[in-house]
């Protein structure tokens, strides 16, 4: 496995070797000594999620907060464009955005450490998504900043349309006057 860092040296992209034929291919899509060694500490995932979302459906930016949640995300079917902003104050990276392409094709993987918030928008005409948390989704934890947050300005691939969020992401706070990590 190929371990990338981002712009934001703690969010790293999990690129597995792919070995195929004409029978179709295997990679192993997680292998956890390999994963602890790259994220420099020990990661225990408890919980698996699978999401499926349309084209334009963009979802976040979600956090848990005082229980945050480290996420290994992929997508297993089409394409999105993968968030992962810095909410931990006392981090050199407070406040900015990676981001990435996941898809099918690339297999490509997105490491999210607790610590920040995630979202994703689908570029494809549909897209199934899996994550990997590090603790259990807690509803009175959850917590959600405006995609479309000016302070964050991050660069969706939207090409002049507009994205289609729940009612709860669309009310989600400013940047500004969220809670953040102070750890």
């Amino acid at each position: 496995m190929n371990f990338r860092p981002t712009e934001i040296p703690d969010v790293l992209v999990v690129e597995p070797p792919v070995y195929g034929d004409s029978r179709g291919f295997f990679f192993e899509s997680y292998h956890r000594a390999r994963f602890d060694a790259a994220a420099g500490r020990p990661v225990e995932f408890v919980q698996d999620n699978h999401s499926r979302s349309a084209r334009q459906v963009l979802r976040g930016l979600h956090y848990q907060l005082p229980r945050a949640q480290g996420k290994l995300v992929r997508v297993v079917e089409g394409e999105v464009f993968d968030v992962a902003v810095d909410l931990r104050r006392r981090s050199p990276t407070f406040g900015r955005w990676a981001g990435e392409v996941l898809s099918a094709e690339n297999r490509r993987q997105l490491w999210i450490p607790e610590g920040f918030a995630h979202g994703f928008l689908v570029l494809s005409e549909s897209a199934s998504f899996l994550y990997k948390t590090t603790d259990y989704w807690h509803r009175e934890d959850e917590r959600c900043i405006r995609w479309d947050d000016p302070d964050l300005a991050i660069a969706w691939p939207l090409g002049g349309a507009t994205p289609v969020v729940s009612a709860k992401d669309a009310a989600g706070t400013r940047f500004r006057d969220a809670p953040v990590f102070e750890g």
